[in-house]
Parts: structure tokens; sequence; C-alpha cells
């Protein structure tokens, strides 16, 4: 029998299920999200295997030559693919450099070590008018007529970078306008770089509605129902990510954005910080454990590997008690022992477990959270695709730049 590619275990609120009206609400967000799976312009479609990609792979074939790729965006633009190529930077050849934020110093350095002509760019923004975008997008002094290294992804709607398209006859890919920026990872915009990257795109969407069945589907009710008891009650107030797999890093990056975004309105939501370990043993640690009750942490680790033992000689009859471990026993050691100091000074956690570096099982996690948090904002009487606070920064902008 094959195992999970995907574990976890839950040690989270332990009354959570003691509230009738709330399972009750659960149910039925539950079935609207089946039944809206195949609604083609619901944000829970991009979760179906009918959801209708804006391109054909033959399109795309032409692109697959250039070895240097450029992906230009902001947020969750940007975040899912940066995601994917860490994750499975293994199964990669290609050179792929992410532009998501304005840093003057990067560009130059990447203009100046770089032949652009030979670089694919692909430039990513949902409303098409994103600034950041729109200024790396001029700094790379690419745009020309026809230009055949660059592919275009935002809105079938009047926007700049819709403009540009059309204005200097570029590939253009839509976004569809009813998937927020977050949660688009499983659409276009991940799988068009995710494809270009040489990332089997058919198993990465695979199995995206493992946790609307079976015992999966349990877990996702026990860990929404609990999570939006701690999010009303706002007793805890920060989620720690805690992360002993380094490969897992930008995906915990995508997760902040998602979760942040999502549930951080009406006076509610968790502040999700990435911390990595073991190296955050030896300086936010005491802090976790003694520092105040106000957290909660989720827990990522990756199946142990075979790999070289370390071989640690005694030094004056000193034995070492990490000798004939490898590296990875020694981190799930530390692991299991923060864990077990979790347990004694009862503070709420998950543990979510790597069995396959794959591409299924990264496409299971992107699926559980974007489940799983909009869930938990529905409960809490959040709208969890909108992001109103976000909105009112980029208007005072454009006006301060006008």
């Amino acid at each position: 029998m094959k195992k999970d590619s995907l574990s976890h275990k839950n040690f989270l609120l332990k009354d959570y299920y003691k509230n009738t009206q709330i399972k009750k609400a659960f149910d039925k967000i539950f079935n609207e999200i089946n039944d809206r799976c195949d609604d083609t312009k619901n944000t829970y479609h991009v979760l179906s295997k009918k959801f209708n990609f804006d391109f054909k792979i033959n399109y795309l074939k032409k692109y697959k030559k250039f070895k240097n790729i450029v992906i230009v965006g902001m947020g969750g633009s940007v975040l899912g693919s940066n995601a994917i190529y860490d994750f499975l930077k293994h199964k990669i050849k290609k050179k792929v450099t992410f532009f998501d934020n304005l840093d003057k110093e990067k560009l130059s350095r990447f203009k100046k070590n770089n032949n652009v002509s030979n670089c694919l760019f692909i430039i990513i923004s949902k409303s098409g008018n994103t600034i950041e975008t729109l200024s790396n997008l001029k700094g790379f002094n690419i745009l020309k007529l026809n230009a055949k290294n660059i592919i275009i992804i935002t809105e079938k709607r009047k926007n700049i970078l819709n403009t540009i398209a059309k204005k200097y006859n570029l590939f253009f890919i839509e976004h569809k306008n009813f998937l927020g920026g977050r949660y688009s990872v499983l659409s276009e915009v991940g799988i068009i770089p995710s494809f270009l990257m040489g990332i089997n795109i058919v198993k990465l969407r695979s199995n995206l509605k493992k946790y609307l069945k079976d015992k999966n589907k349990l877990f996702l009710k026990k860990s929404s129902l609990a999570l939006s008891e701690i999010i009303n009650k706002k007793k805890y107030r920060n989620l720690i990510f805690l992360n002993y797999s380094p490969k897992l890093e930008k995906f915990l990056f995508w997760c902040q954005q998602l979760i942040a975004e999502s549930l951080g309105k009406k006076g509610k939501g968790l502040l999700p910080t990435v911390s990595n370990a073991p190296k955050d043993h030896h300086s936010l640690l005491q802090l976790y454990l003694e520092g105040p009750k106000d957290k909660i942490f989720y827990i990522f680790s990756e199946k142990e590997t075979t790999s070289n033992k370390l071989k640690a000689k005694k030094i004056n009859k000193q034995e070492f008690f990490f000798d004939n471990k490898n590296i990875d026993q020694i981190k799930i050691a530390q692991k299991n022992a923060f864990i077990k100091a979790l347990l004694k000074n009862k503070i709420p956690f998950r543990e979510f477990k790597i069995n396959s570096v794959d591409e299924q099982t990264l496409g299971e996690l992107f699926s559980y959270f974007i489940l799983e948090t909009s869930i938990v904002g529905k409960l809490s009487k959040i709208n969890p695709f909108d992001q109103p606070a976000v909105e009112q920064v980029k208007i005072f902008t454009k006006k301060l730049l006008s």
C-alpha cells in the first residue's frame, strides 16, 4: 500500500468539536465548495480537472528553448512559482530568476551578467497595473515590436500591461478575473512557469481534491473548526511556521501571504512568520517556549533520506553523542524534542511531514491551504478573497506619484 505523500498531526484546541452551530456551518461551506468546483467563474474551480486553461501546450513549446527564465511579479503573481521552483529544484535544469521586489542593484547586476535577448521573460500581474511589476519591466528595457521572448499574463481588460501586450504584439495569456492572485498558483499563473521550467504539470494538478474526501476531509474539518475558534477568540495572535525542510521555505512564504491577506480583517487574523530550524533554536526558541502564550505553531519537515553518517572520533576519551548519525537524523531529533516541549507547555501546534518530494505532494499542499484558509475565513465571517486595505495603499501611492 502506497504511503501518503503528505502526513499530518493536529494538536490544536481540544474543545472545537463541541460547537454544533459552527460544525453545521462547516458542512454547509464544504458542500458549497464541492458544488462550485465545476463553476467556471468561481475561485474553487482552480481545483477542478475541468479547469479551462487559456493556452495550448503547442503554443508554449517554442519557448522551451530558453535556458534562462525571468519571472516578474508581486505577491501571488510570483510566490507560487517561486515555491514550485524551490521545492522541485532538483528536477529543473534551467536558470530561473525571480524579480518580486524593487531592487535596482539586483536589476543592474542581472543586466550586466546576462544577455536579456537570450532570456525568457514571464510578466505577471492580475490587475495589469502593479507598479513594481511595470517598473521592473521598464527597467529591463526589453520592449520591442513582436518580441519573441516575452509572455504577458494579466486580465483581459483595459490595463497597462494588456495595452503593452497589444502595442508590441506580445504573447498574451489571460489571468482569470475570478481568481485572486494568492489563489492563482494552480492556474496559468503557476502552471505556465512550471511547464517552461520542465515540471510535470499534470502531476502537479493530479490530486487537488484529496482533502474533499475520506479521512482527509476529517483533518480539514477539525483543523478549520479549531482555527476559526482561535481567530474568533483572539487569544492567539501569531502563527509560527517552524520549518525543518529548506526546500519548503518559499512555499511557506506563499502560505504567509495567503493567510495574512485572506484572514487579516475586522481586527482578526494571525501574523504568520517563517522561522527556519534548527537555526532558530538558537535565537527564538526561548521566546517561543517561555514568552507570551500568544502563538500557535505549524511544524514542517520531510522524510529522512539515506545519506553519509557523521563519523566523530573521541577527543580525550569523550564520546560524541551524534556519532554515526546523519544530518537528517539530527534534525529529526531536534524537531521531536521541540514537539515534546510544546506538549509539556500545552502550546497548540500542527505537524506536516513531507514523505515524497514531487509534483503531486506540492499540488496537495497548495490545495489544502487554499481550502483551509478560505473555509476558516468564512467560518470567521471574513471575506477571504478580498484585500481592501492593500487596495487603499495602492490608491494613495498612485496619488503621490501623479
